[in-house]
């Protein structure tokens, strides 16, 4: 047994495609699939089952790739210990983001970094909030930053920021004068969201309930229409789609529609989002984390206001 073999179960695990695990360990498919049925054959058991297209996980594979997640893990605080005996912060970091958060705050941050820690590359994963727990499960992501809606335990967090939410409406709807709108009066406006999986699109749901069909077991929006992308929303409103809302942090991003929209505060108290940076009790490099959020605190994001408060173990 070798760690470069968990190294490729751990891949399969992750991806569920020879092919694709094979790429990201950068050997071809029949050398990664040798190895692990190598460990297989040394183990007497079937980590996956294999059945075209899908790879599916074992019972007692799952248990493996458990326990080999955490052999990697504790391999790499060798290198980490030794790094650290020579520089902190030195060595790369590899760090998720939120779509709704990556845009706004990743330009600023790397240029922070750049100065408090030259010798720390950022290594960037932009994808959903689940995906961004299971990669942080896995090892593929150091570090995460999301909204706090997760509850997974055996995490460390550490607040970030509070944002507010901005409504916005094409140039031309009646609210273009507005000083200030309801969370309720939402429901009788044409919504547009973010597709499922999007975090962001539940706490716009959260805000106004009277969205949702109650009487209807399944989440039902009524009068709504999904988007890619906060962008692609911003140019629907744009056309007269609809109407949505942005957290606040992107509006200073939306110049190719400024004369077409129009952003209005929600009345007060403004819903907001909470920010907090996420990583595994086991993750060592703290003053990569305590850099990274001094990073991120002295970054001027629009509509927000940054947290003084200490980790906690989830």
């Amino acid at each position: 047994m070798t760690l470069t073999e968990l190294k490729y179960v751990i891949a399969v695990a992750r991806e569920r495609h020879f092919g694709r695990a094979a790429e990201s360990c950068f050997v071809s498919q029949p050398s990664l699939s040798v190895a692990i049925k190598k460990l297989e054959e040394e183990l007497g058991v079937s980590i996956f089952e294999r059945r075209t297209p899908d790879i599916s996980i074992t019972p007692v594979g799952a248990a493996i790739i458990e326990q080999a997640q955490k052999v990697l893990e504790e391999s790499r605080l060798i290198s980490e210990i030794a790094k650290r005996g020579q520089d902190p912060l030195a060595g790369p970091i590899r760090l998720g983001m939120i779509y709704t958060v990556a845009p706004y705050l990743m330009p600023e941050l790397i240029v922070k970094l750049s100065t408090l820690a030259p010798k720390m590359p950022v290594y960037l994963e932009e994808t959903y909030t689940t995906e961004l727990i299971s990669q942080l499960r896995t090892g593929a992501i150091d570090v995460a930053i999301m909204a706090d809606t997760i509850s997974d335990t055996g995490f460390m967090t550490q607040a970030l920021y509070q944002e507010s939410f901005v409504v916005t409406v094409p140039s031309h709807h009646p609210w273009v004068n507005r000083n200030y709108i309801g969370p309720q009066e939402l429901r009788d406006q044409t919504m547009l969201l973010l597709g499922a999986g999007h975090c962001f699109r539940d706490q716009i749901i959260g805000i106004c309930p009277d969205l949702v069909r109650a009487n209807i077991g399944i989440a039902d929006v009524q009068r709504t229409v999904e988007g890619s992308s906060l962008q692609t929303i911003c140019h629907m409103v744009a056309q007269g789609l609809g109407i949505t809302v942005l957290p606040a942090s992107c509006v200073p991003y939306l110049r190719s529609n400024v004369n077409s929209i129009k952003t209005i505060p929600f009345k007060s108290p403004s819903p907001s989002r909470r920010v907090i940076m996420v990583w595994r009790k086991s993750f060592t490099r703290m003053s990569a984390i305590e850099t990274l959020a001094q990073a991120v605190k002295s970054t001027t994001l629009n509509g927000c206001f940054y947290l003084d408060e200490p980790p906690v173990a989830d």
